[in-house]
């Protein structure tokens, strides 16, 4: 493709953008695809020779845009938003035509130079202390990959900073021995990344109780740093959350930060959805306490219309990042490398695309205003929203609504807001997923498309309703008239799984117990985790509930096991298993490692 066609082709990639972002309402919100299902669309190798591109769209439509979720869509209310906006896209255009690699000053000064300049203009929008700004302090900000890779920085970092002060005191003590005792602290209700960022950091991470409103508190903190102190570990990283996954709530900032200025640890706020609308005065309140701060960061491509990946992470001591991941082999140094700065030292990666293009055109394009106008206009239809579940006495809504999310449920047993997710989802007129807060299953509504009116809030509330009554009409058929019932669904009325679970002891309706069991068999369909940590076997035993005795036995010769309860009946294959019975204690030591076994070998069957 030479540069004339290049022009050709460009400008019927930007009609294209175009005509798909303002006809996207005509497209359906989720594909009705199965996994695998490109293979049979494309071939298995690549061409011999080039193609013509017109044949190369023409599969765009046939084979791409079949198995596309339309996150732009106004009916999709999944997640969190994903920022885009054409100003943005302009910007990622240019900076894929430039294709510089800014790993240094060198390499591009106004790939560097501009980055470390809109991150000084956001700081300053959302209120940050001058200590985190590169013009005045001696901290500043990065762009990094995502909210995952800021926390995961700021791990290394705290990590980093505790290693050198304890073998300052400790100079012959070794580091991995220092390592197996470290411990860091968020609440229960932190991203899954906060966890997996322990698990690549090598060190424990404590996931800590909320109170009524969702929030980590600081009286929680400072009795789990003692209790871990006189067990022999060493506390070194919080992680509080501004606007939690599961429901957007918010950890006390201000109690966590005195407790870690009190207790010397590094305080890390992962910001990622509420951080954006910090660029409204009203909720810079949110914020108190942010003096205490170490590091901060939140994702520009979630709410201020900026594409994926531009995640901003300040830090109010930029020694304490670079020092722990400086590498500057003789190649990538230059001469200017005492007085700039070299972005590359700033995170994990060595290349680093030229991202504050993007960022820097919606800036200028919309304006704090313009900006702000977004976030409010979602802030009040998700207001709108709750009003309706409010209105409706089959609902209820779970946790405050402060910015553009609601968490609602049908009252009643779990498996009723359950099945009427899956209706709604799988009707393709709305697309969203769930949650669990406090062990009762939800529904996350978020505003997420940049143009949401009160219109797509009616047809969305609508859709839930008509879902709603058409799921409690057949199972009151079904509770009334079973047979009338079966008549109903084979005459297409409701898919017959929708009743599957309908049983007069349903799993997610028993004690903490039978829930916890199941989550352990992964019998439950989460889209959404806000305690990733319910998975997990050794965590299920330390929260010292005790689980119903299980009956296992051999069925027939091929290694078959069965368990039985009053609950649930569970098969699998274990290996060398004759008639043996269990009784364990989540928190204890009896049969803890056949238990184990059997939680991993073992398939639910409800």
């Amino acid at each position: 493709m030479d540069s004339e066609e290049f022009r050709k082709r460009g400008r019927e990639m930007v009609d294209y953008i175009a005509d798909y972002m303002t006809s996207i309402r005509s497209r359906r919100v989720t594909p009705e695809v199965e996994p695998g299902y490109l293979r049979s669309l494309l071939p298995g190798h690549a061409p011999r020779k080039g193609e013509d591109w017109d044949e190369i769209m023409k599969d765009v439509e046939r084979a791409i845009m079949p198995g596309v979720t339309h996150w732009q869509h106004p009916n999709f209310h999944a997640y969190f938003p994903a920022g885009n906006s054409f100003p943005s896209i302009l910007g990622d255009m240019l900076s894929d035509a430039i294709g510089c690699i800014g790993f240094s000053w060198a390499a591009s000064p106004a790939c560097a130079e501009l980055e470390t300049l809109v991150l000084d203009w956001v700081g300053k929008m959302i209120g940050l202390p001058k200590q985190f700004l590169h013009q005045t302090g001696e901290g500043g900000g990065v762009i990094q990959g995502s909210a995952s890779e800021s926390v995961l920085v700021a791990l290394l970092s705290a990590r980093h900073k505790a290693i050198k002060q304890l073998k300052q005191k400790q100079p012959y003590v070794e580091d991995g021995q220092l390592l197996s005792k470290m411990v860091g602290y968020c609440s229960k209700l932190a991203h899954s990344c906060v966890e997996k960022a322990g698990m690549i950091g090598y060190v424990k991470m404590r996931q800590l109780d909320v109170d009524e409103n969702y929030s980590l508190r600081g009286h929680v903190l400072e009795d789990a740093i003692e209790e871990d102190r006189k067990l022999g570990l060493i506390p070194f990283f919080v992680c509080a959350t501004l606007g939690t996954t599961g429901c957007c709530s918010f950890d006390h900032l201000s109690e966590l930060g005195e407790v870690c200025r009190r207790q010397g640890l590094y305080l890390h706020v992962d910001a990622a959805y509420a951080g954006n609308a910090l660029v409204c005065p009203e909720f810079q309140y949110l914020k108190k306490g942010v003096e205490n701060v170490n590091s901060f960061s939140f994702n520009t491509n979630k709410w201020l219309q900026v594409n994926f990946d531009c995640s901003l992470m300040w830090v109010k001591n930029v020694d304490d990042l670079t020092t722990a991941l400086t590498v500057d082999p003789l190649y990538l140094q230059h001469k200017h490398g005492d007085k700039a700065i070299d972005l590359r030292h700033w995170g994990i990666p060595l290349s680093r695309r030229f991202r504050a293009l993007k960022l820097w055109f919606v800036l200028r394009t919309y304006g704090v205003e313009g900006l702000q106008k977004i976030i409010r206009e979602h802030c009040r239809l998700a207001k709108c929203f709750e009003r309706k579940v409010l209105g409706d006495e089959r609902f209820e809504v779970l946790g405050d609504v402060t910015m553009g999310l609601v968490c609602f449920r049908l009252v009643g047993p779990n498996t009723l807001t359950q099945k009427l997710l899956k209706v709604i989802n799988d009707s393709g007129k709305l697309h969203m997923v769930p949650s669990m807060l406090n062990e009762r299953y939800v529904i996350r509504f978020a505003l997420c498309t940049e143009h949401a009116c009160d219109d797509d809030i009616t047809f969305a509330w609508d859709v839930v309703t008509s879902a709603a009554t058409e799921l409690l009409q057949g199972r009151q058929r079904a509770d009334s008239n079973k047979e009338d019932t079966l008549g109903y669904i084979f005459n297409g009325g409701i898919d017959e799984d929708t009743f599957a679970a309908f049983e007069e002891e349903i799993i997610f309706d028993n004690q903490r117990d039978h829930l916890q069991r199941a989550q352990v068999m992964r019998s439950f369909f989460f889209k959404m985790v806000s305690d990733p940590k319910c998975y997990n076997p050794r965590v299920l035993r330390s929260l010292n509930r005790p689980v119903a005795a299980q009956s296992c036995s051999r069925v027939g010769n091929k290694g078959q096991v069965k368990v039985k309860d009053k609950d649930l009946e569970v098969t699998g294959d274990i290996k060398d298993t004759e008639q043996t019975s269990t009784t364990r204690d989540v928190g204890g030591d009896v049969g803890e490692e056949e238990g184990e076994k059997q939680e991993s070998l073992l398939s639910t069957k409800l």
